[in-house]
């Protein structure tokens, strides 16, 4: 029989091959890694000098005002665009200057959750899924591509789907498929833009779950781009915050006690926002509900 790229275990959904995250922290320091990079759009300039790490295994969460260079930190790890100066690693590979050709071995290492879920609108959620695979699934069947698709749904609590278009689903379960789709190709490193943008309290909350748990369990690296200081704060292991004047990196719990104002003022959202997230029943991978 044909294998699947994912398999079940007691522990949940494993991507097969896909290293837990004491192996991944053993093999990179950091999964992804800035040095004194600067890049400007014309004559507006998004980064000056920054340094920063993602590293392996953890959740890493990039927090900004808009037009901080939030979304573009994405880019330049996907080699989308190129900085004007400085060095960027990923999975311990330099790409500044990386062959296009080279850079797609990298790229194969990542995937990607997009904001607005980027889902073809023609397509049934089964097909949208079941695309990247058959164009790039190297010769697996349609019986393996089923079954992959099926697990990565069930992973993320969504069930009886298959059939539904794009514009048949709430905002939260678009996520869920988005995310889906991002964790199918069993990337190393899952960079998310904006998971919680457009959703409820409740819809966000159960969306930060999952991430935590695809973490926790596959040990797969995460960057997150988000505004939602409640569930950065609650989910990140490292944050970084692109201000005006520059940037600011730390766990939650060093950038709780910073006494610097600029991290204050910016974290200060924290307390009205937690005070009006309801309380959500964290459901097991797997067995959540459809939003």
């Amino acid at each position: 029989p044909e294998a699947s790229p994912f398999h079940a275990s007691r522990r949940g959904l494993q991507p097969a091959g896909v290293m837990h995250a004491s192996a991944l922290q053993q093999e990179d320091a950091a999964s992804v890694e800035f040095r004194d990079v600067a890049m400007a759009f014309g004559n507006r300039r998004v980064l000056q000098g920054l340094s920063c790490e993602f590293p392996a295994g953890g959740i890493s969460v990039i927090l900004g005002g808009s037009g901080s260079g939030k979304s573009t930190l994405l880019k330049l790890i996907g080699g989308l665009v190129r900085p004007q100066a400085g060095s960027i690693r990923v999975a311990g590979v330099e790409i500044t200057d990386l062959a296009e050709r080279r850079l797609q071995a990298v790229r194969a290492k990542l995937g990607m959750m997009f904001q607005g879920g980027a889902l073809l609108d023609s397509m049934t959620v089964f097909d949208n899924l079941a695309l990247p695979l058959r164009e790039h699934g190297r010769g697996l069947g349609e019986a393996a591509i089923a079954t992959a698709v099926h697990e990565c749904l069930e992973a993320v609590g969504v069930r009886n789907a298959d059939a539904l278009l794009p514009g048949q689903l709430s905002g939260g379960m678009t996520k869920r498929v988005a995310l889906a789709r991002a964790i199918l190709s069993r990337p190393r490193i899952l960079l998310c833009d904006e998971p919680f943008s457009g959703l409820d309290p409740i819809s966000s909350r159960r969306i930060e779950s999952l991430l935590v748990e695809i973490n926790r369990r596959t040990g797969m690296t995460m960057v997150v781009v988000s505004h939602h200081i409640a569930s950065t704060m609650r989910m990140a292991n490292r944050i970084l915050i692109l201000l005006p004047d520059g940037a600011v990196a730390g766990t939650p719990d060093e950038l709780r006690r910073a006494g610097d104002p600029r991290v204050v003022s910016f974290l200060d959202e924290t307390l009205e926002v937690a005070e009006t997230d309801a309380p959500v029943e964290f459901l097991p991978i797997g067995l959540n509900r459809a939003v």
